[in-house]
């Protein structure tokens, strides 16, 4: 799952880590032209993708993606499992869009949308228009994320995630909650491993994931039949 700015809007620098937007006619000068981006759009520090967490939390609020994953016992057999996921803090401009792997999602449902003026689903993305400031976006569905491997192996792979503004990365804050006691598996493996700006905190039949990040975090659970030795 990715969240991505569209170009070739005239305010898409808006909001970037808080940065003041450039006036129209700045913007319409930097589209039409070969000139760096504006001066209150520096990239000096933009990061390309590499993955870099954040022992301490961004100053400013940054988009935070909320997600809450079900594993029950068609799962095993289907690799489709329950999705809920709700996003805070999202960048204000005219459009954006949430975007999914192709063939990964299914039964997308809209469940709230405020202080946006429109959002539908398309497709494998939710399209947005007119976000505003403290917009909050929550979707419901179900996703293929759970793949059987040789010995009795299941592996939960989720993301890319990611905050992608032209070709720079920025900060974002990701929380997962799986839950998989329905599915009688027990983890063996979490990847990335628990460091600074990333926490782990598991409880039976259940793991919590919060990660605070630049660039594309992919996570990866292994599980086993919680009924072998």
């Amino acid at each position: 799952m990715s969240l991505r700015l569209l170009p070739g809007l005239l305010s898409l620098l808006l909001a970037m880590q808080g940065l003041a937007a450039p006036d129209e006619a700045e913007l319409e000068r930097w589209l039409e032209s070969d000139e760096p981006l504006p001066p209150s759009v520096s990239t000096a520090d933009v990061n390309e993708g590499e993955l870099v967490f954040l022992a301490r939390p961004p100053a400013r609020p940054v988009h935070h993606h909320f997600q809450h994953l079900t594993l029950d016992a068609q799962s095993r057999q289907t690799g489709w499992v329950r999705m809920e996921q709700c996003h805070e803090n999202l960048d204000p401009v005219p459009a954006t869009q949430i975007v999914f792997r192709p063939g990964r999602v299914r039964d997308l449902v809209i469940t709230q949308a405020r202080g946006i003026a429109r959002a539908w689903v398309e497709g494998d993305t939710v399209q947005l228009e007119d976000v505003g400031r403290d917009a909050r976006l929550c979707l419901r569905g179900r996703i293929r994320a759970l793949t059987a491997l040789p010995g009795g192996v299941w592996q939960l792979a989720n993301g890319p995630y990611m905050r992608r503004f032209l070709d720079g990365y920025y900060p974002m804050r990701v929380t997962v909650v799986i839950e998989f006691a329905a599915a009688h598996l027990r983890p063996v493996r979490i990847r990335p491993a628990a460091q600074p700006g990333f926490s782990i905190e598991r409880a039976p039949g259940r793991i919590r994931l919060d990660a605070w990040f630049e660039g594309r975090l992919q996570t990866e659970i292994r599980f086993v039949d919680a009924r072998s030795p």
